[in-house]
């Protein structure tokens, strides 16, 4: 089986200042997950690699860089999901922890649980020996949220009057036919305390499963939830449709049936794959057969041989 992997970087109003190093930071990493492929792991170790990644890196709005709440606190969401088993775990409004996405792993490998929240989350994060991380809040993320109004007027200004967010996330197939997804993200700006999104959620931030394909999605989380959009695209899958056609049919209905923008990285258990949103851009990056793939802006597609 060819190995692929794809990863986003959010969908939603990217400011030209943040373009370059978004972009840089999809491709690197897609180049980081496929490697991991590369060496025969598992389609679960390369998005949790791929997604580690983009937390740490301070352009995104997950871990590392994240957006406050009302009260000027991170509060990170993260799921993770292996199709082969359908295994999941997830976090949700958890503190001081660099990378969530590996915390919601270790829900998924080490508790009976699919998700644990808050408080709880931070126990078993204590228990199991997670560093604790101070310094996830950026100078550049306090000088926003210091300056910003409200929610809905940060969420306006940022999709351009539209629904959406910042997320991150990875979908993978592995060398033995496995698929797997991972998303995690910081939320909206200015979300009450204790609000979750689609991004921890089975079935709206992500899905995956070997007899379909794996998705994971980005955009305005409470539209996501009332459609449950990584589900919705799965179905269209198994309904025939492309990945891109899947992807498509999915952001339009939630655009009619609620308003609500967003985007979604989608692979299918054939290795079929797209990376589609209804966001004014999209940082996304994929490698298949030694192909870096990569975009930002609709309909913007490049390609680079690596070596």
């Amino acid at each position: 089986m060819k190995t692929v992997i794809v990863v986003h970087g959010g969908a939603w109003s990217i400011p030209d200042a943040l373009a370059e190093s978004s972009v840089a930071g999809v491709k690197a990493a897609a180049r980081a997950g496929d490697a991991v492929l590369k060496t025969g792991r598992s389609a679960i170790d390369a998005v949790e690699t791929a997604v580690r990644c983009l937390e740490d890196d301070p352009t995104f709005d997950a871990g590392h860089g994240s957006v406050l709440n009302i009260s000027g606190e991170v509060e990170l969401d993260s799921i993770i999901m292996d199709g082969e088993t359908l295994a999941a775990g997830a976090v949700a409004s958890v503190r001081n922890i660099a990378n969530p996405v590996s915390l919601a792993r270790a829900v998924m490998e080490k508790t009976d649980h699919v998700m644990l929240t808050d408080r709880g989350a931070s126990m078993f994060a204590e228990h199991i020996g997670t560093p604790v991380a101070h310094d996830l809040v950026t100078e550049l993320e306090r000088k926003e949220w210091e300056h910003s109004n409200s929610y809905r007027d940060g969420v306006k200004k940022n999709f351009n009057t539209q629904w959406g967010h910042d997320t991150v996330g990875a979908v993978a197939l592995d060398s033995s036919g496995n698929v797997a997804c991972a998303t995690s993200t910081g939320g909206i700006r200015n979300k009450m305390v204790g609000r979750v999104g689609d991004s921890p959620i089975i079935g709206s931030g992500g899905y995956a499963d070997n007899r379909s394909g794996a998705v994971s999605c980005t955009g305005h989380g409470e539209s996501i939830l009332k459609v449950t959009l990584a589900r919705l695209i799965l179905f269209h899958v198994e309904q025939g449709k492309s990945a891109v056609g899947a992807a498509e049919a999915s952001l339009q209905y939630m655009s009619q049936r609620v308003k609500g923008c967003g985007g979604a990285v989608l692979l299918s258990s054939t290795g079929d794959w797209t990376a589609s949103f209804t966001t004014p851009r999209m940082a996304w990056a994929s490698v298949k057969e030694d192909v870096l793939h990569y975009g930002l802006n609709s309909k913007e597609h490049f390609t680079e041989t690596l070596n």
